[in-house]
C-alpha cells in the first residue's frame, strides 16, 4: 500500500495507540451495522412483519453504504481525519437514539439508512490513515488491526446486543449503543491526535483506478464473497432457532461463540495477508463454502453443530480483513476511495446475499441457505484463481 502520509501534531508520537483508538471506534461502528442480524427474530415480531421482510434492513444498509460511500470519501478525504472522525461518531449516535425510539417499521429503516451513508467514509479513512502511519511493510498488519473491530464486534457487540435484548429490548439494545458512540467520541477527542487528510485530489483523478481492469476484477470478487458471506449469515439467528432449536435467549451466547473464533480468522488475516493477499482469500472462502453446507447438514445435533460454525466464524472473519487489504492493494492511488469502494461493494454483497437469503428461505426453506452459499462461494473462488494466476499471486 501506498499513499500520502498524513501529518501529525508535534505531540503525537505513539502511532500504536491511534491504530488502537480506530480499532475501538470500529467496534462502534461494526455492532451498529451488523447487530440488526441478531434482533431479526425480535423486530419481525414487534413490527408484525416476516423474517425475510425485516432481513431488507439489512439491504437497506449495505446498499445505501454502496452508493453513498465512494462519492463522499472522495469528497472529504482531504479533511482533517480527528475532525471527520469525530463527526461520524455523532451521526452514529444520532441515529441509534432514533433507532431506540422508533414507532414505526419505516422510522426504524430511516435509523439504519442514516449511518449507511457515514459508516464507508470511516472505513476507507480509517484504513487508509492506519496505513499511512506505520509505513507499507506494516500495513497489512495496520489495517488488520483496525478491523479487529470488526471481530471485537461481532464477538462482543452483536452477542451481548442481542443478550441485552432478551433482558431490556431491542430498544434497549439501540440506546446501548447511541451510549457507546457517545463514550467513543469522548475518548477520541481527548486522545486522538490532529491528522491531516490528504492534499485535496479532484474526484475524476481519484477515479481513473475504475480504468483498470484487474482493480475492477478485485471489486466484483468483493461483491462475490459477500454476498456468499451473508446469504447464511443475516439469517444465523433464524437458522438457530429454526432448525437448530436453540432457545431465544440462548441464541446471544451462539452467536458470542461464533465471534470468538472469529479471532482466530482475524489473526490468521493480519500474518498471512500482508505480502500475498490472494493465497488467503482463496483459503477463506473454500472454508466458508465447506462449514456453511456442514452447518444445514449437522443442525440438528448441538455438538457436530459447533464444527462448522466455528470454521465459518473463522472464515467469516477473516474475509473482511482480507478483502480490504486486497483491494486497497491493487489500487495504484487514491488509497482512502479504493478502500471506501471495496466497503462499497461489500456492502453490495451484503445486500445481495439479504436479498438472497430472503428468497431462498421463502421459495425453498431456511436449510438451503448453506447450499447457496457454497455454489456463490465457488464463483467466488474461480473469480479469485483468474485474479492471482493474472497477477502472478497464486502460490506456485
Amino acid at each position: 500500500m501506498h499513499g500520502p502520509t498524513p501529518s501529525l501534531s508535534a505531540g503525537e508520537s505513539n502511532t500504536g495507540l491511534t491504530v488502537t483508538l480506530l480499532s475501538i471506534a470500529a467496534f462502534a461502528m461494526t455492532t451498529t451495522e451488523f447487530i440488526i442480524v441478531g434482533l431479526l427474530p425480535a423486530l419481525a415480531k414487534e413490527f408484525s412483519v416476516s423474517i425475510a421482510s425485516a432481513g431488507q434492513l439489512v439491504t437497506l444498509f449495505a446498499f445505501t453504504v454502496m452508493v453513498s460511500g465512494p462519492p463522499l470519501t472522495a469528497l472529504l478525504s482531504h479533511y482533517n481525519r480527528k475532525h471527520l472522525f469525530l463527526v461520524l461518531m455523532l451521526v452514529l449516535m444520532a441515529a441509534n437514539i432514533l433507532a431506540a425510539v422508533a414507532p414505526t417499521f419505516w422510522v426504524l429503516a430511516v435509523a439504519r439508512f442514516v449511518p449507511g451513508m457515514v459508516i464507508p467514509i470511516f472505513w476507507g479513512t480509517a484504513s487508509e490513515t492506519a496505513a499511512d502511519l506505520v509505513g507499507t511493510k506494516k500495513a497489512g498488519k495496520a489495517v488488520a488491526h483496525v478491523y479487529m473491530g470488526i471481530a471485537a464486534g461481532m464477538v462482543l457487540g452483536i452477542p451481548i446486543g442481542t443478550l441485552a435484548a432478551t433482558v431490556v429490548g431491542w430498544r434497549g439494545t439501540f440506546w446501548g449503543l447511541s451510549v457507546l458512540s457517545l463514550a467513543i467520541f469522548g475518548l477520541l477527542a481527548q486522545s486522538m491526535p490532529s491528522i491531516a487528510g490528504n492534499d485535496r485530489v479532484h474526484l475524476s483523478h481519484q477515479l481513473k483506478i475504475l480504468h483498470q481492469p484487474i482493480f475492477l476484477a478485485h471489486l466484483l470478487l468483493s461483491v462475490l464473497v459477500f454476498t456468499a458471506m451473508f446469504t447464511a449469515y443475516t439469517y444465523l439467528a433464524d437458522t438457530l432457532e429454526k432448525i437448530a432449536h436453540v432457545p431465544s435467549s440462548q441464541i446471544g451466547w451462539w452467536l458470542m461463540g461464533f465471534g470468538v473464533v472469529g479471532l482466530v480468522g482475524n489473526s490468521f488475516a493480519a500474518h498471512f495477508v500482508g505480502r500475498h493477499p490472494m493465497r488467503p482469500t482463496i483459503v477463506a472462502i473454500i472454508v466458508l463454502a465447506i462449514s456453511t453446507v456442514a452447518t444445514d447438514m449437522w443442525a440438528h445435533n448441538s455438538c457436530e453443530l459447533t464444527i462448522p460454525l466455528a470454521l465459518w466464524g473463522m472464515a467469516n472473519t477473516a474475509l473482511f480483513a482480507i478483502s480490504q487489504v486486497r483491494v486497497m492493494s491493487a489500487a495504484s492511488h487514491a488509497q482512502a476511495l479504493a478502500g471506501t469502494l471495496n466497503v462499497s461493494m461489500a456492502n453490495c454483497g451484503i445486500g445481495l446475499g439479504a436479498i438472497m437469503g430472503g428468497f431462498v428461505i421463502e421459495n425453498f426453506g431456511i436449510q438451503f441457505l448453506g447450499l447457496i452459499t457454497s455454489i456463490i462461494a465457488l464463483l467466488a473462488i474461480v473469480l479469485a484463481i483468474g485474479i492471482g494466476r493474472k497477477t502472478g499471486k497464486v502460490a506456485h
